[in-house]
């Protein structure tokens, strides 16, 4: 299938860092011409970020999140053709990109194929080991650790148990660091689904060099070090692995190490489709460029991001990040324009690395911002995803922005996000949160009056306007009502007022200015009263019920604002305002109590509340005492 030749055509291939940025920017940049079109080739039809694959591979996201459709990120763009097939080559005499499907014409073309995992022809690793350069072997990961660890729980051989629940990372750069720092992260939720001992699962990392982290500055690196060591993970330098096998992986010394999962992080090349487009290759098969970006075979073919090889500032070519894909991106734009408007095509490529910011899970992480700023902890995790961000708006994707920051935030589970699990929709209610601080200090300010003063409930004066506590009454609403109101309402004194008035009562549910609220119940029922005279028969048992109720109130107040057994206290809340509303003692404009209450006790204390820490533990503590321990295997002592 060949298709049409437009004026000007540019071919962007591989929808990866640079591609995306580089499409989107060309289509704003020629949107008003309609004599230019931008297609994009992808084998995938999504985008995939690929700097967040561990966060797959360990299970914090769901396996779709760091996928993002191509339609989504190019619907608005109406110059951009997309075409899901997979490259082939590029016919430079012709002048087509073809495919396995197709052909497609260009004026000039952009080759960002992106990069594969390099083991270096190690032995075992292609048939033992795992690598993360794609989604796929993500999913793949994933699936073989939660594999391993369900077999391991259940192996009674001490040493297979061992290789089965032992995981090993090799290399310590970006991807290695931050894939053993989410795996670790995994470990507590793995060991409670399986039931195992968390110290059981080991966690290490393996680096032939004799430190770590070395693209980072050493004040960095050696905190990220201690951060690993303080969590468990076992770090290893200057330890080589020279083979890996079904169960073991062989060590450089001469020694082997025990584990089932090993994966491989120690190198990156060109992707190994590189070699089909018959363009000169330097270092690990990238494709070798001038300082414009430009294939050093014709000036028309422009590689971009990983697999382009640039050696102006370094022999080893620039680092093969989001940061030098970006850049290489923009630099071949910026000279595509150029030559298309008949100019020289001069814009020179310019290393411009902000910083650099590694995860070491989902709560921790270290930062160097703009080679002064040290970050670690909260901070450089913020900044992380701040950075992860800035993307979406530089492809100007609102839609994956806010994505972006629903499931790395608001999505995930077992308290695996920057918030530690505070503000996740998976274990809370959130928005209940405002409502429960809310009506705890509803509960405190009404309260207020009772505790001293003349007012006080605490002294042996009458509150309560039961008629058979005060024969002299001429109702249970009269003067002694006045005393008497609850702290729910807080209509203390209008409760008299409303009494003694001959104004008419409005129904409402809110206040409106100038008429009186409608009681919920001028008078007790019968059989209300009956009952309440079984519980409070006089006024010494009444001086001690208000004292009681007071007390109560307030520490229902107190519970609510630090979400402290917070499913208690909401429904104490319920059963005292129906308690006010059958005494004759709460009008409807504060009937918004009871449903206000009931949202308050699905689980809002678990989101900046106590009851996040608290009642799990109750519910271990309180389990374990009851039913035991779950283990994955009893009568054996197997470790």
């Amino acid at each position: 299938m060949l298709f049409a030749m437009t004026q000007k055509n540019i071919v962007v291939i591989g929808a990866g860092f640079a591609g995306v940025y580089a499409t989107k920017r060309l289509a704003k940049k020629f949107k008003k011409d309609p004599d230019v079109t931008i297609t994009l080739i992808d084998k995938h039809s999504y985008f995939t970020y690929m700097t967040e694959l561990h966060e797959i591979a360990a299970d914090r996201v769901d396996e779709n999140a760091i996928q993002y459709d191509l339609q989504r990120l190019f619907c608005r763009r109406k110059n951009v053709k997309l075409v899901t097939d997979e490259v082939t080559t590029i016919d430079r005499e012709n002048q087509l990109v073809k495919t396995k499907h197709g052909a497609y014409p260009y004026d000039y073309v952009m080759l960002g194929i992106g990069s594969e995992p390099n083991d270096f022809g190690t032995p075992g690793v292609k048939e033992y080991g795992f690598t993360l350069g794609s989604w796929e072997q993500a999913i793949q990961l994933k699936e073989h650790v939660r594999d391993v660890v369900r077999r391991g729980s259940v192996e009674h051989d001490p040493e297979k148990r061992k290789s089965l629940l032992s995981i090993v990372v090799v290399g310590s750069g970006f991807t290695g660091t931050e894939t053993i720092g989410e795996l670790r992260d995994w470990r507590e939720s793995l060991a409670k689904e399986f039931k195992l001992d968390p110290e059981e699962l080991t966690f290490t990392l393996m680096e032939m060099a004799p430190t770590i982290m070395n693209m980072l500055d050493r004040s960095d690196a050696d905190k990220a070090e201690k951060y690993m060591i303080k969590r468990g993970i076992k770090v290893m330098k200057n330890t080589g692995v020279v083979g890996v096998h079904d169960g073991y992986v062989d060590l450089k010394d001469g020694s082997t190490y025990p584990t089932s999962t090993l994966i491989w992080t120690a190198g990156v090349k060109a992707t190994s489709q590189a070699a089909n487009f018959k363009l000169t290759q330097g270092r690990a098969g990238r494709i070798v460029v001038n300082s414009h970006m430009q294939s050093v075979d014709d000036d028309k073919v422009y590689v971009v991001g990983d697999v382009s090889f640039f050696d102006g500032n370094s022999d080893r070519g620039e680092p093969q990040i989001v940061q030098g894909a970006e850049a290489s991106a923009q630099t071949a734009l910026d000279n595509i324009t150029k030559q298309m408007n008949g100019q020289t095509p001069d814009v020179d490529y310019k290393a411009s690395y902000s910083g650099f910011m590694v995860s070491l899970g989902s709560r921790y992480g270290v930062a160097n911002l703009m080679g002064f700023m040290h970050l670690s902890g909260f901070f450089a995790m913020l900044m992380k995803h701040l950075v992860n961000m800035l993307y979406f708006v530089q492809i100007y994707s609102g839609y994956y922005l806010f994505q972006y920051f629903m499931h790395e935030f608001f999505r995930t589970r077992n308290d695996r996000n920057l918030m530690r699990g505070h503000i996740s929709r998976q274990g809370n209610v959130l928005w209940a949160v405002p409502a429960r601080i809310f009506l705890g200090a509803m509960w405190l300010v009404d309260c207020a009056y009772k505790v001293s003063g003349k007012e006080s409930w605490f002294i042996d004066k009458l509150r309560l306007p039961f008629t058979w506590l005060q024969p002299a009454a001429t109702s249970g609403a009269s003067a002694a009502g006045a005393d008497a109101t609850s702290a729910a309402s807080g209509g203390g004194a209008d409760a008299a007022a409303t009494a003694a008035s001959t104004a008419k009562q409005v129904f409402s549910l809110s206040y409106q200015y100038g008429k009186d609220p409608m009681a919920v119940f001028n008078v007790m029922p019968d059989w209300m009263a009956s009952v309440t005279k079984i519980f409070i028969p006089n006024q010494q048992v009444a001086f001690f019920m208000q004292k009681s109720m007071t007390v109560i109130e307030i520490l229902i107040g107190l519970a609510l604002i630090a979400g402290l057994f917070t499913w208690v206290a909401g429904g104490m809340s319920v059963a005292f305002t129906v308690i006010f509303c059958l005494s004759g003692m709460f009008y409807w404009v504060n009937i918004w109590m009871i449903p206000m209450a009931l949202a308050t006790m699905n689980g809002s204390g678990r989101a900046f509340g106590l009851d996040k820490w608290v009642v799990p533990y109750l519910q271990k503590t309180f389990g374990k005492w009851w039913y035991g321990k779950p283990q994955a295997l009893y009568g054996n002592d197997a470790k």
